[in-house]
């Protein structure tokens, strides 16, 4: 509330008397509730449809129980299988990529959306490769891509609008099967995970100016055999860096020393002792903007166990395990709410969309469910202007 000068003079002792029992109120409702049900505001979420050549678009709208309304709002046709998705940070723009495709031709889209945050219009764009990530660097002017099938890294410049052009730095080691590519905290490094037999996760220096890519010295931090490094994300104070094992079915922290290099500090394994990896991979995983959870996919093709597993970060910045909190067929992709009240999942299989409200101690509250169609593997939220 605003109040002018004049107006708390005016009012006198039952004015002040109203608002110190709000504050007190607030106070005591803080305490009982999480954060999250007293400051969540509407948002929008995402999601590329890739057999149906469309782009889901859900409202969001948080309830003061800690609910939350969610419902499919509109379905345009992109007129190809967006796979992975990305959103500008500033612009009012979504970046969308499909799988496959001839080199240099690789369908994709830049997608305008209108004020409401619903959809305006697409552009239709071709990328070098195709690409299991997207993301765009700390300034906003490079868009990012990783290919699965050849494991090629991308960097196209943006224009003034917000549209790539041709890549202006391509890497290929060689290696197939990279998973993420996503550029630190202060713009300097990036670095590229790989899965499976393939097994690496390669560092890099960055140029913000010219989108240039440098491999580090070593290049490869040489994550433990067996962990396959899959997706990462960064503390939002800390140097330290988090990869899911997408084979080793756990979670990876390192250290990022000011040259670029990752230090590895944890490994840690999930599972219950005895319990067997096979028919399991862990998926996406997300930080809440205060450093305070992670939140891991974890996905059972031939086992019933598909989990969410949660962590809590020490302040020193390393990871314990919380739980896991069971979930619809194949928990693929995962973000979070724009204040990070909410975690938002798409199950492949189960053909869902859930969302989690996330308590104060990290745990997940089931706060809403939707059908979705099958085989959505990324989302992105925005908030609702």
């Amino acid at each position: 509330m605003n109040y002018k000068r004049s107006s708390l003079t005016n009012s006198g002792t039952n004015m002040h008397r109203s608002l110190r029992n709000f504050a007190v109120l607030a106070y005591l409702l803080g305490s009982v509730l999480p954060a999250s049900s007293l400051a969540a505001e509407p948002f929008r979420v995402y999601a590329p449809a890739g057999k149906t050549q469309t782009l889901l678009i859900f409202d969001a709208v948080p309830k003061a129980d800690g609910g939350l309304d969610l419902k499919l709002a509109e379905k345009p046709e992109l007129g190809f299988g967006g796979g992975v998705i990305a959103a500008h940070p500033n612009k009012p723009l979504l970046y969308v990529s499909g799988f496959g495709g001839e080199r240099g031709k690789v369908p994709g889209a830049v997608v305008t959306l209108a004020k409401n945050g619903g959809y305006l219009k697409h552009q239709p764009v071709a990328f070098q490769d195709d690409a299991a990530y997207l993301s765009l660097d700390r300034s906003a002017n490079f868009l990012l891509g990783v290919s699965y099938g050849n494991g090629r890294l991308n960097v196209y410049r943006l224009d003034d609008k917000g549209v790539p052009g041709k890549a202006v730095a391509t890497v290929d080691e060689g290696k197939k099967e990279a998973h993420c590519v996503l550029t630190s905290p202060d713009n300097k490094f990036l670095y590229v995970p790989y899965v499976n037999n393939n097994l690496a996760l390669l560092q890099y220096g960055f140029n913000a100016n010219t989108g240039a890519v440098t491999p580090l010295t070593p290049l490869d931090a040489k994550p433990p055999q067996g962990t396959g490094p899959r997706h990462c994300v960064y503390h939002p104070t800390l140097k330290m860096a988090y990869f899911t094992n997408e084979q080793g079915i756990g979670l990876s922290t390192y250290e990022r020393r000011d040259d670029g290099q990752l230090v590895l500090r944890q490994n840690i394994p999930v599972l219950p002792e005895g319990m067997s990896k096979n028919g399991l991979s862990a998926s996406d995983l997300e930080i809440t903007p205060d450093g305070k959870f992670i939140f891991a996919g974890l996905r059972g093709h031939t086992q019933d166990f598909d989990r969410i597993v949660r962590y809590r970060l020490r302040d020193n910045g390393e990871a314990e395990l919380l739980g896991l909190t069971p979930t619809d067929k194949i928990p693929w992709g995962l973000s979070l709410s724009p204040g990070g009240e909410y975690l938002l999942v798409s199950a492949t299989t189960g053909a869902t969309l859930t969302a989690y409200r996330i308590t104060a101690e990290g745990g997940l509250e089931k706060a809403a469910s939707l059908p979705l169609d099958a085989e959505i593997y990324d989302l992105v939220t925005r908030p609702q202007p």
